[in-house]
């Protein structure tokens, strides 16, 4: 029962209303509120050790490292602090490798989150960049805007770009203080710079509204969909849980217990979002969607190359993969042509690495 045992004591070290939506399993898993105390013992005890230690283990096995030590002598080196299935974190790996910048993977322990104790910011991704000296960078899409801007601008310093995104404190509905970055979306370029990298101002009001509709929308429609119901919640944590290779007992509890807990909080978030009935349906209207702004005679809503609204897009609906969501989004979509061509460009330029 030692199994057991960590998985009650995950519970009290993250209390259930402390499960915040993004990066604890595939795509936004629940918040905090509703039920009895010992239900939510209970839920939170299932997810701590289904959603965190088995998403932890399994891609310890299977992730695929970018090794930084490859870059030259006063490059850009970059370390990546994730969770594997976070969309968050997907989309700046997405970023990172069509632009070709190597980077070393830190997965992080969703439950303990040793491996980020330096850090008073307690969510993931964090990206430590060191361009002669090294920088914490917080919020997936201010890590791809000052990433972004630093390639393309040369008269700042990374130092001096990461300061035009300051942190604002705000205060939630339930009362909490959280950090928000009102400007995350912006490149900080001069004139001579944004003309060349958006040749007309509607490119980049294009660029920015979709960057904010994945973040904002696109990734709540990932967790309803893949813990639609308890079979499909069941085969996400089966593969969690072959991938990690857990021993009998604690493969019970991280593919039992993790599975009904996110087939409960998936129901929740399906409330909170406004989401239809059949969740599938909103996927699929929410993709079509995407692929209609693009267009017909588009590539990508970059073009003939994928623009930063290509790559956030793409990041979320990828942690999908392999699962039965995904194939249905698929099949019912018109989604596949731009997603093939999504998967080559990155291939071709992680190849070209």
């Amino acid at each position: 029962m030692a199994a057991a045992g960590r998985a009650w004591r995950a519970a009290l070290l993250l209390s259930p209303w402390r499960l915040r939506a993004p990066c604890r399993a595939y795509g936004a898993a629940a918040g905090g509120g509703g039920g009895g105390g010992g239900r939510r013992l209970l839920l939170g005890a299932a997810f701590a050790l289904g959603g965190g230690t088995g998403l932890y283990l399994a891609a310890q096995h299977r992730l695929r490292e970018h090794s930084a030590a490859e870059l030259p002598a006063g490059d850009l080196q970059l370390t990546l602090y994730q969770y594997k299935t976070c969309p968050f974190c997907s989309k700046v790996r997405a970023f990172l490798d069509y632009h070709g910048l190597p980077y070393e993977i830190v997965e992080v322990n969703p439950i303990m989150r040793k491996e980020i104790k330096f850090s008073s910011y307690r969510k993931v991704p964090i990206l430590l960049a060191n361009a002669g000296s090294t920088l914490q960078l917080n919020d997936s899409s201010v890590i791809i805007s000052a990433i972004k801007t630093y390639l393309i601008s040369k008269r700042n310093s990374l130092e001096e770009i990461v300061s035009f995104y300051p942190p604002m404190k705000t205060v939630t509905d339930q009362g909490k203080e959280v950090f928000e970055y009102g400007n995350k979306y912006w490149l900080m370029l001069d004139e001579k710079e944004t003309k060349r990298v958006y040749p007309v101002k509607e490119v980049r009001v294009e660029e920015m509204k979709w960057r904010k509709w994945a973040d904002d929308w696109l990734v709540h429609l990932i967790s309803p969909n893949v813990y639609r119901t308890p079979r499909e919640a069941f085969a996400s944590f089966d593969y969690i849980v072959r991938e990690g290779k857990f021993g009998t007992v604690e493969g019970f509890f991280a593919k039992y217990m993790g599975a009904i807990a996110m087939f409960f909080i998936s129901k929740r978030l399906k409330k909170r979002h406004h989401l239809q009935d059949d969740v599938r349906q909103d996927l699929y209207e929410a993709v079509d969607e995407w692929v209609k702004a693009i267009g017909k005679h588009r590539l990508f809503m970059g073009g003939n190359q994928p623009n930063l609204a290509d790559l956030a897009v793409y990041g979320v609906l990828r942690v999908m993969e392999g699962l039965e969501a995904f194939d249905d989004m698929m099949v019912h979509t018109k989604i596949q042509p731009w997603y093939q061509r999504m998967e080559e460009v990155i291939q071709k330029a992680e190849v070209a690495v």
